[in-house]
């Protein structure tokens, strides 16, 4: 295990952490409320963070074992993401944390596997965007995801 991922793997389980206990303290009342952002309910946006790290995850390996994604758009992404919100709008908030502690520590494990060349290993995560080296896709899609969408659940709280 390389210091660089291990480092990755402490910052991305510190975000997680703090998911976690935003998540915890929602009442029933939060997870019905609607975003302002995705204009999803708290509860879908809730459950699109906790399944979104094994997935974010899976590119993440991919790149640093030297597979690219070239024929994914981001209309691809916003399909299934709006796919997601419809199967899932009915998530239960224990659900919701369940997969989330799941899905994190799989990710995390994924991070701890990986080498320094692993992580500086880059390709096409979409279609038209620049190459990403692993260690950007952990901190510009990994830690983003987590901090846009908690960042989207506690302004429509007002946590």
């Amino acid at each position: 295990m390389a210091a660089k991922a291990e480092a990755l793997a402490k910052q991305f389980e510190a975000k997680v952490r703090e998911a976690t206990a935003v998540l915890e303290r929602l009442s029933d009342a939060d997870w019905k409320k609607t975003t302002s952002s995705e204009k999803w309910t708290v509860g879908v946006v809730a459950h699109h963070l906790a399944g979104g790290h094994e997935g974010i995850a899976g590119i993440i390996k991919s790149v640093a074992g030297g597979q690219s994604r070239p024929n994914f758009t981001m209309d691809m992404l916003h399909d299934m993401n709006a796919k997601h919100a419809k199967e899932h709008a009915n998530a239960t908030k224990a659900e919701t944390l369940s997969l989330h502690k799941k899905s994190a520590a799989a990710a995390a494990a994924v991070l701890r596997g990986l080498s320094d060349a692993d992580l500086g290993k880059s390709g096409t995560v979409l279609t038209g965007m620049p190459p990403m080296s692993a260690e950007q896709i952990v901190g510009g899609i990994l830690l983003n995801h987590i901090e846009e969408h908690l960042r989207s659940i506690k302004s429509t709280v007002g946590a």
